[in-house]
C-alpha cells in the first residue's frame, strides 16, 4: 500500500522512485506536471539515483515515466518539461507521439556553465509546453517592461509605442530573461548541493496553467520548489522524490525561509 510520508492541507509527498510510485494513482487526475529530472550529465545526487546512463538508456527511462504522467494528466491538463534541449528535442517528439499538443518551446536564459569547444555558448535549457488536448486554462500574464540596470530607463525592445502599452506590462514571451538562478546559502539547504529552481519560475508555469484548487504533479521533487509554490499559492500537489525527502520537509516547515516573490500580472 502507497503510503505518504509528509503531508499538508495542500499536498502529499511520498518517498521513491517516480516509477514505482505513479502507477498507484488513477487516470486522468492532475491539472498540470511540472518534471524538472536529472539531465544525465553525471551529477551526483545520491547513492540511489544514476545519472550517467547511456543516451538510451536515459530516453527509454524518460520515456517510461513520460507515459506515466500522460496518463495521469486530465483532458485539457498541461506538461511543462524542464531539460537541456539536447534532450528535449527527443523528449517532445515521444509527447507528440503519444497524442500531446505542442504548445511552446520556452527558453529559460541562465548562463551557468562554461563555454565549450567548438559549440556556441549553451546558454539557455529548455522548457517544454504540451497541453492534453485544447488547454482548460491558460493564463494571460503580463511581465513588466525590462530597464537598464544602469540609468533605470525603459529599455525601448517590446514592440510597441509606448503610449499604446497596456499599463499592467508586456504579454510574455517565450524567451524568459528574467529567472534567476538560486546561488546564495540563505535560500538553499546545505544538505543538497545541486541545483535548486527559481522559485519565479515555478510561479509562472503554475499561474499559467492552473486555478486555485487545481492539482500539480512534480515527480522529481529536488529541493521542494514546486511543492513551496503550490503552498503559497493554493494549489493542490502531489510530490514524489527519491534522495531529498528530508530537504522538502525542512522546506514546507520553514516557509519565512524562502522568498516569496512574483513580479507578473495575471489576468484570468
Amino acid at each position: 500500500m502507497l503510503k505518504p510520508i509528509f503531508k499538508t492541507n495542500f499536498g502529499t509527498l511520498y518517498e521513491g522512485d517516480c516509477l514505482d510510485v505513479l502507477p498507484f494513482f488513477g487516470d486522468e487526475i492532475v491539472n498540470t506536471i511540472f518534471a524538472d529530472p536529472p539531465f544525465n550529465l553525471g551529477k551526483n545526487y545520491g547513492k540511489k539515483v544514476n545519472d550517467n546512463l547511456t543516451d538510451t538508456e536515459y530516453i527509454n527511462w524518460s520515456k517510461l515515466w513520460i507515459a506515466e504522467c500522460v496518463r495521469l494528466l486530465k483532458p485539457g491538463g498541461s506538461f511543462f518539461l524542464y531539460n537541456l534541449p539536447k534532450w528535449n528535442i527527443l523528449l517532445g517528439n515521444y509527447l507528440h507521439e503519444l497524442g500531446m499538443n505542442f504548445k511552446h518551446w520556452i527558453a529559460v536564459n541562465i548562463k551557468s556553465g562554461l563555454p565549450i569547444t567548438g559549440r556556441l555558448y549553451p546558454s539557455h535549457y529548455s522548457l517544454l509546453y504540451f497541453t492534453k488536448g485544447k488547454p482548460n486554462t491558460f493564463n494571460r500574464i503580463r511581465t513588466p517592461i525590462d530597464k537598464c540596470r544602469h540609468c533605470g530607463g525603459e529599455i525601448k525592445d517590446y514592440g510597441g509605442h509606448r503610449n499604446a502599452m497596456n499599463p499592467k506590462g508586456v504579454n510574455l514571451t517565450d524567451v524568459w530573461n528574467d529567472i534567476p538562478p538560486v546561488r546564495h546559502w540563505k535560500f538553499k539547504s546545505k544538505k543538497r548541493k545541486t541545483n535548486q529552481l527559481s522559485t519565479k519560475l515555478l510561479y509562472r508555469v503554475i499561474h499559467l496553467s492552473t486555478n486555485e484548487g487545481d492539482l500539480v504533479l512534480d515527480p522529481f521533487g529536488g529541493s521542494g520548489t514546486t511543492y513551496y509554490v503550490c503552498e503559497t499559492e493554493k494549489r493542490q500537489w502531489i510530490g514524489i522524490e527519491l534522495e531529498n525527502c528530508d530537504v522538502i520537509v525542512e522546506r514546507l516547515n520553514s516557509p519565512d525561509v524562502y522568498p516569496h516573490a512574483t513580479y507578473d500580472f495575471i489576468e484570468k
